[in-house]
């Protein structure tokens, strides 16, 4: 009861001081909440986060909150790569083995930018095919086996957060407000116990107010998000402090469950 007390606090003091950032907490990437966009880090952007994850921001046969980790490098404007680790819980309790955090699924990601916003008209978006976890041997999993091969405890094996996507994004500014963001993509993966298949959308809105008060610039930089992931629709909020070295973002999964993360920024040029 007090880790999940201390887990509630720590998301709502989040939810007060935390500023705008475009990672992705729950797949290390660049995106919005679960859905991918078509924004891209500064070149030679070193990111590296952590998140707390509530159940309903896991895959479907999750029955447990978790944490990952992550760390990610954009090589050039272009290319961004990621290298992500969830804790899993795994046990065998007819062998009288419970279930604990004793494994990691591990993740490899990358994201390339095939359209910069522009670049034919004013009004063509940037566009961005991504993958996660595509490295994966074991993503139908089998339904009759655990990851240790035993039969008859349903299991899926690995590969819970395999993704492809193409995602386009364009940005609206608003005069002395801040900047709108539209982003629509496609997701498709290869699991037979969830199928994220599908359309995805989402919107955003980037504050940048006039510096005239003190309360204009604490709003500016933060960051409200919408999104459908093609399974559900979620919500959030973001933002940078100490310029943009530290960041977080807030959710709500399904508009309810709260999860949140923190990043840690460092630009290499």
């Amino acid at each position: 009861m007090m880790i999940k007390k201390l887990i509630y606090g720590t998301v709502l003091l989040m939810v007060v001081c935390l500023q705008q950032t475009k990672a992705q907490y729950v797949y290390g990437t660049t995106g919005l909440l679960h859905a991918p966009s078509a924004d891209m880090q500064r070149d030679k952007t070193f990111l590296c986060g952590f998140s707390y994850l509530q159940v309903a921001a896991t895959p479907k046969h999750w029955n447990y909150d978790t944490w990952n980790y992550y760390i990610n490098i954009t090589l050039f404007p272009w290319l961004e790569v990621g290298y992500t680790c969830t804790l899993h819980k795994i046990g065998l309790p007819q062998y009288g083995y419970s279930y604990k955090f004793r494994n990691q699924d591990r993740q490899f990601s990358a994201r390339l930018r095939v359209w910069k916003e522009g670049w034919w008209k004013e009004w063509t978006p940037q566009i961005v095919v991504g993958a996660n976890d595509p490295s994966t041997n074991d993503v139908l999993g089998d339904p009759d086996k655990d990851d240790y091969g035993f039969t008859g405890t349903s299991s899926v094996g690995n590969g819970h957060w395999n993704r492809y996507y193409i995602v386009a994004t364009k940005h609206f500014g608003v005069k002395n407000v801040g900047e709108f963001g539209m982003h629509f993509g496609y997701v498709y993966n290869k699991r037979l116990d969830y199928h994220r298949n599908g359309p995805v959308a989402g919107v955003n809105f980037q504050f940048a107010l006039p510096a005239t008060y003190f309360w204009m610039k604490a709003v500016n930089g933060l960051n409200v998000i919408a999104e459908y992931d093609s399974y559900s629709v979620n919500c959030g909020i973001g933002y940078n402090f100490w310029k943009d070295y530290i960041g977080g973002v807030v959710e709500l999964t399904q508009c309810k469950y709260p999860s949140a993360g923190m990043v840690f920024r460092i630009h290499l040029k």
